[in-house]
């Protein structure tokens, strides 16, 4: 029991780790630092550790360092519930699930740097290449999610209800294509910053401006949309029998409105890089909730994730 707490302790806290490198990797697009290490990888400008880096050099170098961190820390926690938890057990499954997407996302991360996808490409290449890049990061967030909350109460029973089970995968998809569309606004942000909110909002509407500042204006509109539909499961939650799903629904709802402020005073204010940043970790910390409530809801009932480990 205590190697199971201390798992569900670190499956936590390497969640918020993973989290902050995927805050960083954000910084690295927004001051056009994915160059910083020139077309190498797994070198640095042709280097293991370059002798005099520059400030993009740094920005990208630090980035690496903290993905190789988490590619080590997923190992530990696959092992380890290898370890702590039956052969079956979900909380197995989940942290496998963790370890391909996170080695899925380092190569990923090279392919960006081999085909010269960073600093000011503009290309429609980026752009979808970045969206594979978002889908498989907040799969891998929503593995962890479940890592970390199965080791505590792993799942009793599936629901039987079809509607639910569509309504709540729709949710999710929703909030994928969000956050997809979010990663592109972003993108057009950087290569195309706006000097003035009105001037923003006409290029965004000119047919003789680039896909990616026309993209931009999408973004809005989804988040507004898919926000109301995730509104309304979480409002379905707040009735619930089950206190955690209450307070899950409660969080979900919260973080919405939160989420609906910092996009519109981003929008405002055209989009400054600390800005940014607190609007991806609002997006990551809102996927995360979401996740977890509905795999809570998804369950008729929890119970400890019991059986005999394996090393005993």
């Amino acid at each position: 029991m205590r190697s199971r707490q201390a798992f569900t302790r670190y499956a936590w806290a390497f969640l918020a780790f993973n989290v902050l490198v995927i805050v960083w990797g954000a910084l690295v697009r927004a001051t056009g630092s994915g160059a910083g290490c020139g077309a190498h990888w797994p070198l640095c400008n042709g280097e293991w550790i370059p002798v005099h880096p520059q400030f993009h050099t740094i920005i990208e170098l630090t980035h690496r360092v903290m993905s190789g961190l988490a590619l080590a820390g997923v190992i530990v926690l696959w092992l380890w519930s290898l370890r702590s938890y039956p052969k079956g057990s979900w909380v197995r499954k989940a942290a496998a699930a963790s370890l391909v997407l996170t080695l899925s996302e380092a190569l990923i991360g090279a392919g960006l740097v081999l085909l010269r996808l960073v600093a000011q490409n503009a290309s429609s290449w980026r752009a979808a290449y970045l969206s594979v890049h978002l889908t498989n990061t907040f799969l891998l967030l929503a593995s962890l999610s479940a890592t970390a909350a199965w080791s505590q109460a792993a799942p009793a029973q599936w629901i039987q209800s079809s509607k639910t089970r569509v309504a709540y995968a729709l949710g999710l998809a929703g909030f994928l294509v969000v956050g997809v569309s979010g990663g592109i606004a972003a993108l057009g942000d950087t290569l195309f910053p706006s000097t003035s909110l009105r001037g923003g909002i006409a290029r965004d509407f000119s047919s003789s401006s680039h896909f990616l500042i026309r993209l931009r204006v999408i973004h809005p509109l989804l988040a507004a949309g898919i926000g109301l539909y995730l509104g309304a499961l979480a409002i379905h939650g707040l009735s619930a029998r089950r206190p955690v799903v209450r307070g899950l629904a409660s969080a979900l709802a919260a973080i919405i409105v939160c989420q609906w402020g910092i996009g519109l005073w981003n929008l405002t204010w055209l989009a400054p890089i600390p800005l940014q940043l607190v609007h991806l970790a609002a997006a990551d910390a809102l996927w995360i909730i979401l996740v977890l409530y509905s795999l809570t809801v998804l369950t008729t009932e929890t119970s400890p994730a019991r059986g005999p480990s394996p090393s005993s």
